[in-house]
């Protein structure tokens, strides 16, 4: 546990930016000494950017805890879009640091969730929540990443996975479609593909091309000049005043595809003390949230469907909180 005047480096590393923070075991998880964020790909390697950011903090850092996007195994990882090979051992000796901790990035986020408070949340189903029931978490931001939560008789545990990349299950004629069309360029279709920022393109595509809707002009000439297509599809779907048919279309499949998902999720670690919703993408589109069609295929599982109405479903709003996960389990060492 946080001994008296610990003090801790934690991350949130992503592969488009990293969030850095110094907390102490006296303030807590929630009150950073110090925090800035950097261009991941300004830097050949995690030991330099953290090098950067500790020459313009005057506090001496004594552990650090990181949440990394992949698979962590034996405190090793190959970060996803970064081409960095992220090593405990080697950042507690180059760092000059007692202990190092890496963990999944989306087990950072469910590390936070014991923490959030009401601000941080914005319910989609109220539900009816068991005292100390599992927890999942469900991310879809750059890519899908999946975590749980479990009591333990003291306190929760989290948990990683790597649930995104499961295989992608189809729940209408539609869906089927967009599956074989999917399996034609890709082979195998995971959830991934159809439920997260690459994800959302492939839907798009998917639907312009079997002729589902019309594209228009002007938005052929905003996804020419875009790297990613995402927040264009968005900010189109979700045009108060002209919103575009075929991105509509697209953004609603995705609600849809993300529900049943969610539900799966809910069903495979029987989450009856709730569903997180992380990442970057449910808080921009929380409109399309609110829908009925999300809570409807979240709740369509057959004989289960009862079950699922009861499990509450909340869509995390604090932007910062992978690194306040990584900081309260940092500070737990």
């Amino acid at each position: 546990m946080a001994r008296g005047g610990l003090i801790l480096l934690a991350g949130d590393v992503g592969g488009t930016k990293t969030n850095l923070g110094v907390f102490s075991s006296e303030k807590g998880p929630r009150v950073p000494i110090a925090e800035s964020t950097f261009s991941s790909g300004d830097y050949p390697s995690l030991e330099t950017l953290v090098d950067d950011f500790l020459d313009h903090v005057d506090v001496k850092v004594e552990r650090a805890a990181f949440g990394v996007p992949g698979p962590v195994v034996a405190g090793r990882v190959k970060a996803t879009n970064l081409p960095w090979l992220i090593d405990e051992k080697k950042l507690k000796a180059e760092l000059k640091l007692l202990d190092v901790v890496l963990l999944n990035d989306l087990e950072a986020v469910a590390h936070a969730v014991p923490s959030l408070e009401p601000a941080d949340l914005h319910t989609l189903n109220e539900g009816k929540p068991v005292h100390e029931g599992a927890i999942g978490v469900i991310a879809p931001g750059t890519g899908l990443g999946e975590a749980f939560l479990c009591w333990d008789g003291s306190c929760y545990r989290s948990y990683s996975s790597e649930g995104g990349h499961a295989d992608f299950a189809p729940n209408n004629p539609l869906e089927i479609d967009l599956l074989h069309y999917l399996q034609r360029r890709f082979g195998h279709v995971s959830y991934e593909r159809v439920c997260s920022g690459r994800g959302l393109p492939n839907i798009y595509s998917y639907l312009k091309e079997s002729g589902k809707a019309d594209e228009p002009d002007w938005l052929v000439e905003q996804l020419t000049v875009t790297d990613d297509p995402t927040p264009v599809i968005v900010n189109a779907a979700l045009d108060p005043d002209k919103p575009c048919e075929l991105c509509m279309a697209a953004l609603e499949t995705f609600v849809s595809i993300l529900g049943a998902e969610a539900g799966n999720l809910a069903l495979r670690v029987l989450a009856t003390g709730g569903v997180y919703l992380g990442g970057g993408i449910p808080p921009r589109i929380l409109p399309a949230l609110e829908h009925q069609r999300f809570v409807e295929a979240f709740r369509g599982k057959g004989r289960l469907s009862e079950l699922l109405a009861n499990i509450p479903v909340h869509v995390i709003l604090n932007p910062k909180a992978a690194l306040l996960g990584a900081a309260c389990r940092g500070l737990e060492i």
